[in-house]
């Protein structure tokens, strides 16, 4: 005999029996009316029914061996995990994925002296500028950042000219992009555009070659003052190479190499745009050591004062010198068997060259004779040293 506790539950007889018993409640307490309420209240209890079924399915279950379910990450543990999390700044160190893909960057804080030479060339090309579009010009420096080439080449807002350069001494080239603003603005001060009225934007269209020319000309008055900016750390050269607007064709530098991106934003009253300029780190490599300075002038290695006063108290240095006659090889028995009084016979004439030595080093070769009450010697041949 069986108790009730023991006998087989049928999922969908208790289902049945809730759902006529929530039929009855709702009836005894409704008077009969509201078939809508019913059905809504089977639904609920359909649906209540369903999630237990499903517990009582699970804990039946649960003794049966089956493989672990893997925790579903929510949206802010990926974030975390890619280094892409909102709630840190953006210049905050990155972690996770980012943190992976970025290590290969160098950052341009390592080079301390570019600041100083991008500082330089935001207050040349303020004056240049101004005198070049005879307009009140205001040139500041947005940020200094590391990319990589290929991520900085997909991340050009187009329409824009590239400008591709080389740095003659250097033998490398760099890059310098002016957005579409800039264009039509630098077009529209050089070719008499009136004041307080923004500068027409025909977009979809190939630039023209008076466009192309006046950037050009803006593009060679900036590079002039780039290599006046580097004057004082290294002198070089920057020779406009040509000018594009397709960035595949403005390639310079390996997809995965490192790149250092100034970017310049130039405001001409109302009207104005930005102005990057990118420069390899294998464009910057003969000059990385002077980058590297914390203040201009700053040694490396060898000081030049040390070296001088080193110099100076060397010659100042006493040193001993000593005059070989002759040399003998003998036996350690001979040794040995010396005594006072004991003779040994030198193959050396005097007129025989002398040998002079500073330790074990010959330094000089000369001739043996009196100076007063002296014995001196007198010097006749540096020693050289037999080659092999």
């Amino acid at each position: 005999m069986t108790s009730p506790a023991d006998e087989p539950v049928d999922p969908d007889a208790a289902a049945a029996e809730l759902e006529a018993d929530a039929g009855d409640a709702t009836a005894a307490e409704g008077g009969g009316g509201g078939g809508d309420d019913q059905d809504d209240l089977a639904a609920e209890w359909e649906a209540m029914m369903g999630s237990e079924e499903g517990g009582g399915d699970a804990e039946a279950a649960s003794s049966v061996p089956v493989r672990e379910s893997t925790r579903v990450l929510n949206q802010d543990e990926i974030d975390s995990l890619l280094g892409f999390d909102e709630d840190h700044d953006e210049g905050a160190d990155k972690s996770g994925i980012q943190a992976i893909l970025n290590s290969a960057l160098v950052s341009y804080e390592r080079l301390p002296m570019l600041e100083v030479v991008f500082d330089r060339l935001v207050r040349l090309m303020s004056t240049s500028l101004r005198n070049f579009t005879s307009d009140n010009v205001e040139v500041s420096l947005d940020n200094i950042s590391s990319v990589r080439f290929g991520d900085y080449l997909n991340s050009i807002p187009l329409p824009a000219m590239l400008s591709v350069v080389k740095a003659e001494e250097w033998d490398n080239f760099g890059l310098i992009t002016v957005d579409s603003s800039l264009i039509y603005s630098i077009v529209d001060v050089l070719l008499g555009g009136r004041r307080g009225t923004a500068a027409m934007r025909i977009e979809g269209r190939p630039y023209t070659t008076i466009e192309r020319s006046l950037v050009e000309r803006m593009v060679q008055v900036m590079l002039t003052d780039l290599s006046a900016a580097f004057e004082p750390l290294s002198p070089v050269t920057f020779r406009f190479d040509r000018l594009e607007t397709n960035p595949r064709f403005a390639t310079i530098s390996r997809p995965s190499n490192a790149a250092i991106v100034a970017r310049l934003r130039i405001d001409m009253e109302d009207r104005g745009g930005r102005l990057e300029l990118l420069l390899p780190y294998a464009t910057l490599e003969p000059v990385r050591e002077l980058l590297l300075q914390m203040f201009m002038g700053e040694k490396f290695g060898r000081d030049s004062i040390w070296e001088t006063h080193l110099a100076e108290e060397l010659w100042l240095t006493d040193v001993e010198l000593e005059a070989v006659l002759d040399e003998q090889t003998m036996r350690l028995k001979d040794i040995f068997d010396l005594e006072v009084g004991s003779r040994i016979m030198f193959g050396a004439t005097p007129n025989s060259a002398v040998e002079m030595r500073c330790g074990d080093i010959p330094m000089y070769t000369g001739r043996m004779g009196r100076r007063g009450d002296h014995i001196a010697i007198r010097i006749e041949d540096r020693f050289e040293k037999k080659k092999g």
